[in-house]
């Protein structure tokens, strides 16, 4: 909603303050298909080119996540740490075996779907068992699971990142695009040479239009989508933060209750629930 809002308000000033001016929107108007063509094509065969299939699907998937609102909110953070409390107390209660069965099938799990939110989202599942499971073994220490968890959220990092590497790509190469459909439009421009001075004006103004609308759309559409996309990814990699604090903790000794606070504490203020808060739900699930 607030990407639209943006671009209303970005496109509104430039158009509005130029006819204000005395513009006249005629030549814009009459440029504009055959310019957005040249230039949404070329830029489209050089997005393919410039990516692999994989990254062309994520960036899609990518630019419709800026359209939606966050998913990491303070009751989704709120409901994981309290999956992670019941699952890290009855490790501590029951012994680390007791666990083994939610670990192995977290989908017929009575804790995982008690916090349907985070418990039916197999990329958080996936990461909390994958962990667990090593410490049910009893292999691997606290260090070298943290490492491990370091060199998994930076692949992480490194995919979701793929995306916005293309969009901020697609940002740069858009103004020389529309300078591509600028010089055609001067070379078709100069073959006219012989007209008269208002036609050859009106085609010019329309060769112009090219660069405009190559900076316009690099700096006011792609730019700033990359943006906010690089945000909504840096949610995603907090969550994973939270629970890599959290396991950690509880492989250090903490009990549940203080295993979860190192967990709460690496949470974005905006979205981070309070010590009492949490407590509260803790005990109300």
């Amino acid at each position: 909603m607030f990407v639209i809002i943006g671009w209303v308000v970005c496109l509104g000033f430039v158009f509005g303050l130029f006819i204000a001016h005395g513009g006249n929107m005629g030549p814009i108007i009459k440029a504009l298909p055959w310019e957005m063509g040249m230039i949404g094509g070329a830029t489209l065969g050089a997005f393919i080119v410039n990516n692999q299939m994989g990254v062309i699907k994520a960036t899609l998937g990518g630019v419709g996540m800026c359209f939606k609102g966050s998913p990491y909110t303070k009751d989704r953070y709120m409901e994981l740490l309290a999956l992670m409390f019941d699952i890290l107390q009855k490790a501590r209660k029951e012994g680390l075996m007791s666990i083994e069965k939610d670990v192995e099938d977290p989908g017929s799990s009575a804790i995982f779907q008690k916090y349907p939110t985070v418990g039916n989202d197999h990329h958080v599942t996936d990461f909390i068992t994958d962990y667990l499971r090593m410490m049910v073994s009893g292999n691997l220490n606290a260090h070298e699971i943290e490492s491990l968890m370091d060199q998994e959220i930076e692949t992480h990092h490194q995919e979701a990142h793929a995306p916005v590497g293309a969009i901020q790509r697609v940002a740069g190469g858009l103004p020389a695009f529309g300078i591509v459909a600028a010089v055609l439009g001067v070379v078709k421009t100069m073959g006219s040479v012989g007209q008269p001075p208002a036609v050859l004006g009106a085609m010019i103004g329309s060769a112009l239009v090219g660069t405009f609308l190559g900076i316009l759309l690099a700096y006011a559409f792609a730019e700033p989508l990359a943006g906010l996309l690089e945000q909504k990814l840096e949610e995603g990699a907090k969550e994973l933060q939270c629970i890599k604090m959290t396991l950690l903790a509880s492989m250090q000794g903490y009990a549940p209750q203080v295993a979860i606070e190192f967990g709460r504490k690496v949470l974005l203020s905006s979205v981070r629930p309070s010590f009492s808060e949490l407590e509260q739900h803790v005990k109300k699930k």
